[in-house]
């Protein structure tokens, strides 16, 4: 990947981290994910320096609540986590609030892909955008299409689109936080359970294989079509990865894209973006950082313009 090392920030990233795990289903009964490392394990590998070589500020940290692997007691209504999922949605739509009334362009370090949650609050709190879901999921259970609709970090797409239940998908009456004819998923495999429903109903879907055939510009053109060009947030979740690449996550599926494609794409998408989320990268699947290596040098090839053409 061609570095970008050389180059300042076009418009000012401020770095927040959310080193949540509360929509991620337990490795093993009573045990706990690891994606909530991400954030420290990708500060050990250079991200946040890097980043802030180029002009980005970090804008500190949003804890979430505790963990809490309830499967045996909890309602069959009410998804893992979901209280304190809630009001880690709320203070991340805050932190998220702040970066931009300050001017800055907000770059969310998850953890799990739950934090789209915040991401969807805060936007619906400044009127709309659109949304970009980069995932090799479609993330679309759902309480329509499934009975066993319990970890966010497999139902966020449904959830910012308004097809969840109202407890995570209308947080203090802001859903749906995205409409989803301005939404546009790219990456899924060609097997996705969801695939059928998701094309249905969101403005723009392009399978990875799709993806890899047209090629980054193409792809990029055709969510542009959909999306509000004004502004739209930008959800990335490096399982689109093949695993060959990034085998560091919890749902790895054969079929993904090169580290090279995905930084062609986010090049492609960041300018416009009006701010991103990188998720579900798992540090305990990667014991020698190799892999939070990768995602740094991805993250900053591909989404050093975030937000510079706003």
């Amino acid at each position: 990947m061609r570095s970008r090392a050389t180059a300042r920030l076009l418009r000012v990233i401020v770095l927040l981290s959310a080193p949540t795990n509360l929509g991620l289903k337990p490795p093993r009964p009573g045990s706990v994910p690891g994606a909530a490392k991400a954030p420290e394990a990708l500060r050990e590998a250079g991200l946040f320096r890097r980043l802030a070589e180029l002009g980005a500020h970090d804008g500190g940290v949003v804890l979430p609540g505790r963990y809490v692997d309830d499967d045996l007691d909890r309602p069959s209504d009410v998804v893992r986590n979901e209280s304190a999922m809630v009001e880690h949605a709320r203070r991340l739509a805050d932190g998220i609030d702040g970066v931009l009334r300050g001017g800055g362009a907000p770059l969310v370090v998850g953890g799990d892909c739950s934090v789209l949650l915040g991401a969807g609050v805060a936007m619906a709190r400044r009127g709309g955008a659109g949304l970009v879901h980069v995932d090799g999921h479609t993330d679309f259970r759902n309480p329509g299409n499934s009975d066993r609709c319990a970890s966010v970090a497999g139902e966020d797409l449904a959830v910012a689109v308004g097809r969840h239940r109202p407890a995570i998908a209308d947080i203090d009456g802001r859903g749906p936080y995205f409409d989803a004819s301005h939404a546009a998923h790219v990456g899924c495999r060609d097997d996705d359970a969801e695939l059928d429903e998701v094309r249905s109903l969101l403005g723009c879907v392009i399978s990875a294989s799709e993806w890899r055939t047209r090629g980054a510009d193409v792809v990029a053109a055709a969510v542009l079509g959909v999306v509000d060009v004004s502004g739209y947030w930008l959800q990335v979740d490096v399982d689109v990865l093949d695993p060959e690449v990034m085998p560091a996550v919890d749902s790895p599926d054969p079929g993904g894209c090169t580290a090279n494609e995905l930084v062609e794409l986010l090049r492609a998408l960041a300018p416009r973006a009006i701010g991103a989320s990188v998720t579900v990268f798992d540090p305990d699947l990667d014991p020698d950082g190799r892999y939070a290596r990768l995602v740094s040098d991805v993250v900053v090839d591909g989404l050093g313009g975030l937000g510079s053409a706003l």
